[in-house]
């Protein structure tokens, strides 16, 4: 075949890539055909070595927006997650919920209880991050910042349009839900959040409060109840009830030990030095400090 048919041929087959859509194909289909070309490939293997190419950056393409619309907060991986601070949560079971299998198609949820700085929102977003690199689409985001957004619709006549434009993500997760202003107004849409995806879309919820102090985030009983009622229904439930990571981090961070004697500088040394004799003369005996 002579070089100008060649690229003719080459001109053709990148119009119809384009046209198809198979823009993967078209970067690396001279190289791959170079190498089949000397290693005397097969039509068949030629040709399915660039189809799983295209599937393979579809992949990764499709994997990288779900991750920019998930909104997770950045480092927070199942790899990060101190296992040992919280002793009641079981890896085994972590890991398998991230592949999301089963209960996600089944609309069920997960709830996370426990105070201030347990690891209640990086557990949410680790288990967030690893099934969106295992295919599912999930939205994280604070509940009170979701609520606003909701009452907006509301308002503006579209409060259904926007909870239905919720249900393609399969794990909707709502992070600190105790600071959800205790309006009605404000608590009366989560509800109708929570109602809508009722055994058919998958939430997530971490809280400080135990289900017994809902009462101060619904103010009406009967929506607390209904709300519970919905929500524990189909649900695996963790109660994180541990000592604040951040807190014991910064504590060991305060007691850990300071510069060596050997290694202060002069004028430490004068300041400590000064420091203890006022220490001392504040003890004296009141007879020698009229002396």
């Amino acid at each position: 075949m002579s070089e100008t048919a060649r690229t003719v041929d080459a001109q053709r087959l990148t119009l119809l890539l384009n046209e198809l859509r198979l823009p993967a194909i078209k970067q690396v289909w001279s190289d791959f055909a170079a190498r089949a070309d000397k290693e005397a490939w097969p039509a068949a293997r030629l040709l399915a070595t660039l189809a799983e190419h295209e599937v393979a950056e579809r992949d990764r393409r499709r994997i990288e927006r779900h991750l920019l619309e998930a909104r997770l907060p950045p480092g927070k991986t199942i790899a990060t997650f101190a296992f040992e601070a919280v002793p009641m949560i079981s890896k085994a079971q972590i890991l398998a919920l991230c592949s999301g299998d089963g209960w996600l198609e089944t609309g069920a949820n997960l709830l996370a209880f426990g105070p201030p700085g347990g690891g209640k929102s990086h557990l949410a977003a680790a288990i967030g991050l690893a099934l969106v690199e295992n295919g599912w689409r999930v939205l994280f985001t604070r509940t009170s910042d979701l609520v606003q957004k909701l009452q907006i619709a509301r308002r503006e006549l579209a409060l259904e349009a926007t909870i239905a434009k919720l249900d393609k993500f399969h794990l909707l997760i709502l992070d600190d839900l105790a600071y959800v202003t205790k309006d009605q107004a404000e608590t009366s849409v989560l509800f109708e959040l929570i109602s809508a995806r009722y055994e058919r879309r998958s939430l997530m919820i971490t809280a400080n409060q135990p289900f017994g102090e809902w009462g101060k985030v619904f103010p009406d009983p009967a929506m607390t109840l209904a709300a519970v009622d919905r929500l524990v229904h189909h649900a695996t439930i963790f109660e994180m009830n541990v000592e604040s990571y951040r807190r014991k981090t910064a504590i060991q961070r305060r007691a850990g030990p300071g510069r060596p004697p050997t290694r202060a500088t002069i004028n430490e040394n004068i300041r400590l030095s000064l420091h203890d004799n006022q220490v001392a003369e504040t003890r004296l005996p009141a007879s020698n400090q009229s002396d």
